[in-house]
């Protein structure tokens, strides 16, 4: 069985990619999963904020202030506590590249035009194959339009891609007025190709200490539907790979995607769950799916059941909604 991919340019050995999260903060973590199968891993974003820690720090430490005394212990306000800094982040590329032969795919959480260019080439500088743009604005200026703010996505997608030569991918949201629209868009700007969807992860409140707290929740297999939906909608539609990410755990969900139209799936909370290894349990039966089916290639299943390839594309928009509301029984 040929389950090989490829992505933004590079062959892949699998279409399963380990998305960004802590279990690439070690290299030995990276290691086991080239060894368990995984194509490719994305690792976990460097945020513009940890930049701005950093040359604080260096500014702290490296300049006489007339108004700081000895007793001014808050004289900066706490910094962000990050495990990696900026130069650590780039070093960690370097080991990752020189400890494994898979791709290593860097990702990028800037809030400047500067931010992104500055450290989008030095990640290619330090030997990334790639890079996803992790672009988080949450647009909550009244005053800005929806318009304003995809203007936004689009000028950072063109400014990163003119100061590097490896291939990016942009890790977009569902929430724009037209996705499919704003998916073209940045294809056209120059994306190589599109994660769908990134989760914005939403905050809660603590009743005891009346505090405003981070709550992240693993995606479940349910959250995979979003992306497939949109995937098979996209499928030979737009000039760009497509990746789907949220709620891939199984060979049956990789599967799906593959027939949506999707070049790679990226997995995290599965591997969160169930170990790195589960890379190795979902590469077997993805396998035996394909051998029993007769299936010769991933990419003989490729956008089989997309928009454009399905008998009836109208069950991917709203001829469907009617059907789905009377299904359950």
């Amino acid at each position: 069985m040929d389950i090989t991919t490829t992505y933004l340019g590079m062959k892949l050995k699998s279409p399963i990619v380990c998305s960004a999260g802590p279990l690439v903060e070690k290299i030995s973590n990276i290691r086991e999963m080239e060894d368990a199968g995984a194509g490719a891993v994305v690792l976990y974003s460097l945020f513009e904020e940890q930049i701005e820690n950093e040359e604080l720090e260096l500014y702290h430490h490296t300049s006489d202030h007339d108004e700081s005394f000895a007793e001014a212990t808050s004289y900066f306000t706490e910094p962000f506590k990050y495990k990696l800094g900026p130069e650590e982040y780039l070093e960690h590329i370097r080991k990752a590249k020189a400890a494994v032969d898979i791709p290593i795919i860097a990702s990028l959480n800037a809030k400047s035009i500067g931010g992104w260019t500055s450290y989008a080439k030095k990640m290619e500088q330090a030997g990334a194959d790639a890079l996803e743009l992790n672009i988080y604005l949450l647009p909550t200026d009244i005053h800005k339009s929806g318009n304003d703010v995809e203007k936004t996505y689009i000028e950072i997608v063109k400014a990163v891609k003119s100061k590097v030569k490896i291939p990016i991918a942009v890790k977009m949201h569902p929430f724009f007025s037209s996705t499919s629209w704003m998916a073209n868009e940045l294809s056209k700007a120059g994306a190589d190709g599109l994660v769908l969807f990134n989760r914005f992860y939403q905050p809660d409140i603590d009743l005891e200490n009346l505090e405003v707290v981070p709550n992240v929740i693993l995606s479940t297999p349910m959250a995979m539907r979003l992306p497939l939906r949109w995937i098979a909608m996209l499928y030979g539609r737009i000039n760009a790979d497509l990746a789907a990410t949220s709620g891939v755990y199984s060979a049956e969900d990789v599967l799906k995607m593959m027939m949506a139209g999707a070049k790679v799936t990226e997995m995290l909370s599965a591997l969160l769950k169930f170990g790195i290894g589960h890379i190795a349990d979902v590469t077997t039966n993805l396998k035996n799916w394909m051998e029993e089916k007769e299936y010769e290639s991933i990419e003989q299943m490729r956008g089989s059941m997309s928009y454009m390839n399905v008998e009836d594309p109208s069950k991917f928009e709203r001829a469907n909604y009617m059907k789905v509301l009377n299904s359950y029984k």
